[in-house]
């Protein structure tokens, strides 16, 4: 396969994937919105159900760039691209084993409707490969890892996973939507498919929902065929704004992530605070692994209010920080994973993973870090007074 010119990750964010305006020479991609193509005999029978309208096929080549893979696939949601990647690798009798802290999304999706097409799973106890390789059986087809991890910020080792599957030729994906290829590119550690929920950091602005598959050309084109079945393709208008939404990624999340750096060590400082997840910490017990297979640390993470300071309280009292069921975008926003993410599991389920009441989880946006710890501030010490 011809590779194509390597670039700066601006210029790629920027440049690469973008339809060529030929007949206006504009400099921002023309939108195709059409749903109907000819049929004139050539080999390509373009349609939206089949991911390959022009401005799809171009956001395909430019996610895969981020990612350093030979083909994406992009999708209506995360959850879209997340079911369709599994279940086109996975059939009756087929086994997976999954890390046990990942998206509520995700666990409720495997734990809802495996069973009904006779595909079995295991959940790890923990994220570390010895947990894993326990769990692999004679059918074990999948493992899949997500790190850092929603919303506990667990990292998981990429490296030892990828040779524990290569050892048993068995398939690898993550869940990459935390990090953002701006913060890791999992494939440099041999992991097969990456994944995202493309509504966070790809679309960065809160305000489309997309899905996202990166892998080798021939992974692809398996996913391809069941995810043509499942008819979860994105609307062309959506494709054309996550397209704009990625020039400025590494813009974006390189800034968040230095935010999300300083945020976590005035929360460590606080007193009102009992525990801060974050991998950018010294203490973090991934920091060591995080910090070999990470570019930055990402800028996500998560607290837990010390007792007696209401978690949905403390967020009503936030001014500029905005509670808000999303994350990713540029503005800084919190949420309650246990009334959200995680609602779908029962008590016992959530507290086995160490998602308690006052767990926040806190998506680190663009703003001034000085502002943001003044809105915690007033937000505590209205909920104390």
């Amino acid at each position: 396969m011809k590779k194509s010119k390597k670039f700066g990750i601006n210029t790629t964010c920027v440049h690469v994937g973008e339809v060529k305006d030929e007949q206006f020479k504009g400099a921002v991609s023309p939108i195709y919105t059409s749903t109907s193509y000819a049929f004139d005999g050539v080999d390509i029978k373009r349609y939206p159900r089949y991911f390959n309208t022009p401005n799809q096929e171009m956001l395909h080549k430019k996610i895969a760039a981020l990612e350093k893979t030979e083909d994406a696939l992009i999708f209506g949601s995360g959850m879209a691209a997340i079911s369709a990647a599994l279940f086109a690798f996975l059939k009756k009798g087929d086994h997976v084993v999954v890390q046990q802290v990942i998206y509520g999304g995700t666990y409720n999706f495997i734990v809802s409707e495996f069973e009904k097409f006779g595909i079995e799973y295991s959940f790890t106890e923990s994220d570390k490969v010895e947990d894993f390789k326990a769990l692999i059986k004679k059918n074990t087809k999948v493992l899949y890892i997500e790190t850092p991890s929603n919303p506990l910020l667990g990292i998981t080792d990429m490296k030892a996973i990828s040779a524990l599957a290569k050892e048993y030729k068995i398939l690898t994906m993550i869940d990459n939507t935390f990090a953002s290829p701006i913060n890791q590119t999992p494939v440099d550690f041999g992991i097969d498919i990456m994944l995202h929920s493309a509504t966070k950091y790809m679309g960065g602005h809160s305000d489309i929902s997309a899905g996202a598959i990166a892998a080798s050309k021939k992974h692809i084109e398996q996913i391809w065929k069941t995810a043509i079945n499942f008819g979860g393709n994105l609307s062309d208008q959506t494709v054309w704004l996550l397209e704009r939404s990625l020039k400025t990624l590494n813009l974006r999340v390189k800034e968040q992530t230095k935010n999300a750096q300083e945020m976590a060590n005035y929360l460590v400082r606080n007193p009102n605070i009992n525990k801060v997840y974050y991998p950018g910490l010294s203490n973090h017990p991934g920091f060591e692994i995080a910090a070999k297979q990470m570019l930055g640390f990402g800028a996500m993470l998560s607290f837990e209010l010390a007792e007696g300071i209401d978690a949905m309280e403390f967020q009503n009292n936030l001014k500029l920080i905005k509670p808000s069921m999303s994350l990713a975008g540029l503005e800084s926003t919190t949420v309650s994973p246990v009334q959200t993410t995680h609602a779908l599991l029962n008590e016992e389920e959530r507290l086995a993973r160490g998602i308690k009441d006052g767990l926040i989880r806190f998506s680190v946006g663009i703003e001034e870090p000085k502002d943001l710890i003044e809105d915690i501030e007033q937000a505590i010490a209205k909920v104390k007074s």
